[in-house]
Formats: C-alpha cells, structure tokens, sequence
C-alpha cells in the first residue's frame, strides 16, 4: 500500500461493480479433450476468476490480485497482474472441491489496504432446487460458479477519486470547453450523482447521466505558418461496452446476454422472486395465526370446563 497522497474527499462513497467465481467443465473427448501431460485422476478443467461487470475495464482501480488454491496444486499461490481489458484468473485442472482465496491489491492512488475473497470451487450441477441441478447438467456440463459484488471506496483519496470519475462523465454539456475529461487530475470533472455510485442513475444503463462527450482541441494555422489561436474541436464520444456500460462508471446492463447473466433484468428477477417468497411466509404466517388463535380458544374452553368441574 502506497502512503497516502492528499487529502479524502469527505461525504464520498463510489462502488464499482464487479464479477468473481469459478467455471468448470468435465473432460470429454469431444467437448473438452484432455490435454496430454495431465494427471489420470482430474476430471475437469476450470477456471476461477475477477472481472468487470459486462467485461469491461477495472485495472484503474484494480492492480493484481493473489489466488490461493488447494495445497495439492503445484505452485499453489499465485499472484495475476492486472492487464488492461483483460480479467484476473488462472486456469487450471483437477478432480476436487475446495475455497479458493483472493487477496485483492489496489493501484497505489488509492492507498487502500488489500481486501480477501473467498470461493468455493464447484466441479458438480448444484442449486436450489433439482430443477436448477438439471439446467446446469443440460448446460453441456459446463458448471457456472458466479457472484456480483460491489467494491466500495469511502472517502477516497483526491489523486484516486480523479481517477475511478475520469471515465463516465455528468451529462451538464456535450462537448466539454476546457480540454479536460477523462485524464484525470485537477482537470477532471465535477461529481454529480452520474458519477457518484451509490445514486439510482448510476446503475442499469441508464444513459442520462451517462453520455457526454470530450473535445480534442488543434491549433491552426495561417499562411505565415503562425498560430491564429482558433482551436478547432473534435468531437470524441466516450465508447460503451457491448451491454451499454461507460468504463469507469458503476453501470450494469439492462439485459442479460450470453456468459454476462449480471444485469437489470436479473435484479428485477431477484426482487420478484423477493416479492413471492414475501407472499409465501406472510400466507403461512397466517395459517399459523389462525392455528394459534383456534389452539387459544380450545385452551380457554377446556379451563372454563376445568374451573366449572371444580
């Protein structure tokens, strides 16, 4: 951790969200031969890993990241550095579940102290229910191990909060006149709530509050040769992922698509199966109810009878 630069921006809390697990697939000779040299006795490959959300980008925030694995795989501990674009994870094989450990390093701005994650490895359909178990079997075996998480940064040092607002920028104006945007440093721009997470705008790929644009500005010249001090701007509009996510920003998709099922859709997925796991209890917290009152006046009858026969 590097010692602190400046001062922290008070009253600020920014989340990044983020993706981490584990994916396995059996060996099979069709599907996913074996390579040669590996042991008799595995029987999947896998993968475990951490990315950005929509795969985009979070080495500006994320330096490297040390995996744990089992004490039985050669060179158990391994420390992945960060490549721009690219998520952080290890390919390997074996035959055994176990918890893998990720110790999490952030770039020397942020002077954050590392942070640990643990996963358990799944080689085997798992789920709720048997349904879920066969879905996952019929997935060509493939075994999807996945969690969303949300890294958040209270009060982030000055030089680091430049960084994590450099990306998406407020929606105030198309073009911004100062030559800023996106470089960080004291010409990045002013937070509103499109930039600072923990705001509903910030999430689901909402555009408002998302699209902006910079300007890049060159001198021209007369015919001396001489500087006429008349930038001319051009136009360079912030590029989205795939599913609609601004780099740097704390948007999620709207929609799942294949090998990204982290999205809005998903959320409001999860929040109606809420909404009818409420409706389940708050039924059989009535039939409880009603048994305890019936019990209640069966118990209050058979005392009156008792207190008559005395």
């Amino acid at each position: 951790m590097a010692p602190p630069t400046g001062k922290r921006v008070k009253g600020v809390q920014i989340f990044r969200p983020f993706v981490y697990g584990t994916t396995a697939r059996p060996f099979d000779e069709k599907t996913n031969p074996k390579p040669p040299g590996i042991p008799d006795d595995h029987t999947h490959s896998w993968t475990v890993f951490i990315k950005g959300i929509d795969d985009v980008d979070i080495t500006y925030w994320l330096r490297r990241v040390q995996f744990k694995l089992h004490e039985s795989i050669p060179n158990h501990v391994r420390m992945v550095e960060g490549v721009k674009g690219q998520p952080f994870q290890i390919h390997e094989t074996g035959w055994g579940e176990f918890e893998i450990t990720m110790k999490l390093y952030y770039v020397p701005e942020s002077s954050e102290k590392p942070q640990t994650l643990y996963h358990h490895l799944r080689l085997h359909p798992f789920g709720r229910t048997e349904e879920e178990k066969e879905a996952m079997r019929l997935n060509g075996g493939e075994v999807i191990s996945w969690v969303y998480e949300e890294q958040i940064f209270n009060e982030p040092y000055e030089p680091f909060y430049d960084i994590l607002i450099s990306g998406a920028l407020p929606p105030s104006a198309s073009t911004l006149k100062d030559g800023g945007g996106g470089g960080g440093g004291s010409g990045a721009a002013t937070p509103t709530s499109a930039n600072t997470p923990g705001a509903s705008s910030n999430k689901g790929g909402n555009k408002k509050g998302h699209e902006r644009s910079h300007s890049r500005a060159s001198v021209s010249t007369n015919k001396d040769g001489k500087n006429n001090n008349e930038p001319k701007e051009e136009p360079f509009v912030i590029q989205r992922s795939e599913g609609g996510v601004l780099e740097r920003s704390a948007m999620i998709p709207l929609v799942n698509r294949p090998g990204q099922p982290f999205s809005r859709e998903t959320e409001q997925l999860e929040i109606q199966k809420l909404k009818e796991a409420k409706l389940k209890v708050d039924e059989m917290k009535k039939q409880m109810m009603e048994e305890l009152d019936k019990k209640q006046k069966r118990l209050e009858a058979l005392r009156a009878e008792s207190a008559k026969a005395a």
